[in-house]
């Protein structure tokens, strides 16, 4: 078996991989087009963020069975291009938790007190003490926007120095956040009451830009943004205004939306900390994910077991062909209704109907969790650890199964619980292998989750479905397929439209404003 070492990890790792017998080529720096010309003669191939595994790679390697990645981070990682070669992404998870929560600490601090600024005055030869008033952390009140390892571990710490800390987390349960002695608060609560504000959420479709002039104009004045998870997360022009205006009194940033940055007016703003993404550059660190990576590439390569695998749970080989399609149905059933359902989930059932039944459901529960959880954890939720996650978070998951599924040979029935609402997904396979969602609610439907969708709820009156398609054809957004639902005709339905391009803000505003549309939501698989 040969494994190709594509960017830097520790020696540890290089280690391990070697006493188990692997040939182990180290070839960092790579081109693109170097990659894809000798990827076809590894088995498995260990990264870390500098090396992007694109599609076009991933298709060149024939004999490619596994890819490590030494850190949580996969978005230079083809996921969906893997799976349908059956290749297995992995990550190492909590490597890097106290590593990036210590640093998301430094550059509070650092921001609070103009530390670098002062630093570089002094070493410039200057005793400028009157220019670099700080403010104090005791007392004040610190915003954590998802409660994940990371931010969970930074809440404490914070709280250790007296400060008062809210967070917005729609997974966290009202239980949980009580035990870690956190306030849970609304997201626009939280932007009015925090003097300062630390980002933990993946980016995603829904975190994109979800720091910009709207939201940041519902903050304190004097405000402090704080960003050591994703760039794009913060609307960077938006930002620089806010700093501009005195709005924002300072930001500490790891991570920028294009990195390395070229021309950035954040980057070297008197007003702004800037690191180039260290929050997991720490000794400790990368030897935990070095050693972790290389662990679980030997242990797969050698052995056949999956560990933290993003895309495929650990299942038996000869079960493999049957619940694969399962899997994927069942993932992409959670995914689907983390992006619809509003709220923190307290309860999760799945019901397993028909053929369903009879299988070995746990892996299939361990993709819808997943599925319901990476829309916020991303990273960080796997086949492996998405139940004991859940649990953490104080989601109750429970199991039944029929052998009556109705109309369809086989489903699968999803329903999430909150304290105030709750949603029922139902899906099946066609043909046994291509995913369908069937059922939301009481709408029948035939949505097949894939790419950029488009979830309308609108009122059944004639016209609507014609205005929906001239306003995306007017911005050049071309519809790959339409499917609809309705309850009664004339009653409220729904217009479920995939594209085959992102639909920006702009679009969703004036899809709001057309006659008959109640609601407009952006999903993503």
């Amino acid at each position: 078996m040969r494994v190709l070492v594509s960017d830097n990890i520790s020696n540890k790792g290089i280690d391990i991989l070697k006493n188990a017998g692997l040939e182990v080529d180290i070839k960092v720096g790579l081109k693109p087009e170097e990659l894809k010309a000798i990827i076809k003669g590894y088995h498995a191939l260990v990264i870390r963020s500098a090396t992007k595994v694109t599609a076009d790679i991933i298709n060149n390697a024939e004999n490619l069975k596994v890819i490590g990645r030494a850190g949580s981070g996969l978005d230079n990682v083809d996921r969906v291009a893997a799976s349908k070669r059956g290749i297995v992404v992995m990550n190492t998870p909590g490597g890097n938790t106290i590593t990036t929560a210590e640093h998301t600490i430094a550059m509070l601090f650092a921001v609070a007190r103009k530390i670098p600024q002062a630093n570089a005055s002094m070493a410039a030869g200057r005793w400028e003490k009157n220019k670099f008033m700080g403010v104090e952390l005791y007392n004040k009140t610190l915003g954590v926007l998802g409660l994940g390892r990371i931010g969970t571990e930074v809440a404490r710490r914070c709280q250790g120095m007296g400060m008062h800390v809210i967070a917005y987390d729609p997974f966290m349960s009202d239980e949980k956040a009580e035990e870690l002695g956190v306030e849970k608060v609304e997201i626009t609560e939280l932007y009015k009451k925090a003097d300062f504000i630390t980002i933990h959420t993946p980016l995603t479709t829904d975190t994109k830009y979800m720091i910009n002039k709207k939201t940041i104009s519902m903050m304190k004045d004097g405000v402090y943004i704080i960003n050591c998870a994703r760039g794009g997360i913060i609307n960077e022009q938006d930002l620089l205004d806010a700093l501009n205006s005195g709005k924002v009194s300072g930001a500490a940033l790891d991570v920028l939306e294009k990195e390395p940055p070229e021309n950035n007016p954040l980057v070297g703003h008197d007003k702004v900390v800037c690191t180039p993404h260290l929050g997991a550059s720490t000794k400790e660190a990368q030897e935990n994910v070095a050693i972790a990576v290389a662990e679980q590439i030997r242990d797969f390569l050698l052995y056949g077991t999956i560990r933290n695998a993003v895309n495929f749970p650990s299942i038996p080989a000869d079960q493999v062909s049957t619940l694969r399609p399962y899997i994927t149905l069942a993932e992409q059933m959670g995914s689907f209704a983390a992006q619809m359902f509003e709220g923190a989930v307290k309860e999760v059932q799945l019901e397993y109907k028909g053929e369903a039944s009879a299988l070995t459901t746990s892996p299939l529960t361990a993709a819808a969790l997943k599925g319901l959880l990476s829309p916020i954890l991303y990273e960080s939720a796997n086949f492996i650890n998405a139940p004991f996650i859940a649990k953490e978070r104080g989601i109750e998951v429970k199991e039944t199964r029929s052998s009556d599924a109705g109309d369809y040979y086989s489903m699968i029935v999803m329903t999430l619980r909150s304290a105030k609402r709750s949603l029922k997904v139902a899906g099946t396979l066609f043909s046994k292998k291509d995913p369908r969602i069937v059922k939301v609610n009481d709408f029948t439907v035939e949505i097949m989750p894939e790419g950029n969708m488009l979830f309308l709820y609108n009122n059944d009156k004639p016209g609507v479905i014609g205005n929906i398609g001239t306003l995306l054809g007017r911005n050049g957004i071309n519809i790959g397929r339409m499917h609809f639902g309705r309850e009664t005709p004339g009653g409220l339905a729904i217009s479920v439209v995939n594209v085959d391009s992102p639909v920006d803000e702009k679009i969703i505003e004036e899809l709001k404003q057309l006659p008959n549309i109640l609601d407009v939501k952006v999903l993503f698989f």
